[in-house]
């Protein structure tokens, strides 16, 4: 049920129907809410699978890139959110559909024009994750006081960890704390930065990955070796039934549904292990800690 906030005359909040109204940046926003009984088309369908990945990227991240696409929206009607969907699903997404992925390394999570991050690269470190950026001899005197925006990405775990007041620019250096248990999964790490009045943001850079090599492709190794395993010591000709139960319509051997099933149980038993940790928020799947001073 819609409520009527200023009258009569004036925009109302909720749902009426097939309408939806709701206030966006001091704006009355009326929307249609329709259903299709079509069928989904093959474009359609790549569509959707775009927007369920860029979705499961962003949804982690949503302080950060509050904060990252703000001042680009600011003073229009545009959304933080759907600007940094519409971007990423752009441009940071790889693969044809039903195999659409994120290229983490094409993405972005802050837009703007202050000047970006020069040469960056992370590694383990025994508070957590060190970023390292280079500071150019001819660093403007006025960028010097920027402060570093540090986000770390669990695609994994679908959680993220980040500092969006970091080390300032000339310092070259920030560590982020991260949770122990997410210590081996897998990291895609990215550094902004913000002038100190929060008036000017650069573009976000992808600092570097770590823990790359997925349980998935390693499973895949595995079986692959002891089906070769199985073929050469095969002395007749009889099909091999558990082979064949797995071959797609393209005739190539496929194992998506086992790897997905063992993935899946891989991220709830580091889920669990996540919700039980004192820095892990539940309610946002984002783990955060305090800016340093």
């Amino acid at each position: 049920m819609g409520s009527l906030s200023n009258g009569l005359f004036g925009g109302f909040n909720g749902r009426v129907g097939n309408l939806v109204g709701y206030m966006l940046n001091g704006k009355s926003i009326i929307r249609t809410v329709g259903h299709s009984g079509k069928a989904l088309t093959l474009p359609r369908k790549a569509n959707c699978e775009k927007m369920t990945v860029v979705n499961a990227f962003l949804r982690p991240n949503m302080n950060f890139i509050r904060s990252g696409f703000r001042l680009i929206t600011e003073g229009t009607d545009r959304n933080f959110y759907n600007e940094a969907v519409s971007y990423n699903k752009k441009f940071a997404i790889q693969g044809e559909y039903p195999n659409i992925s994120m290229d983490y390394t094409k993405a972005l999570v802050s837009m703007g024009s202050l000047l970006k991050a020069d040469t960056t690269t992370i590694s383990k470190h025994e508070n957590g994750i060190e970023f390292k950026w280079e500071v150019p001899a001819d660093l403007p005197w006025r960028n010097r006081n920027d402060r570093a925006m540090l986000l770390i990405h669990f695609p994994d775990a679908g959680v993220s960890t980040y500092v969006l007041s970091g080390s300032r620019r000339h310092v070259g250096n920030e560590v982020v704390a991260i949770d122990n248990n997410l210590a081996e999964s897998r990291m895609e790490a990215y550094i902004s930065f913000i002038d100190e009045d929060a008036r000017e943001i650069s573009d976000s850079v992808h600092a570097g990955s770590l823990n790359v090599k997925s349980i998935e492709t390693e499973d895949s190794y595995e079986e692959t070796q002891e089906e070769r395993a199985k073929y050469n010591t095969r002395t007749d000709k009889t099909p091999d039934t558990d082979k064949i139960a797995h071959i797609d319509s393209s005739g190539k051997f496929n194992k998506r549904d086992k790897n997905k099933t063992h993935q899946t149980r891989h991220n709830k038993k580091l889920y669990q292990k996540l919700s039980s940790s004192s820095h892990f928020s539940g309610h946002n799947g984002q783990n955060t800690f305090p800016a340093p001073s």
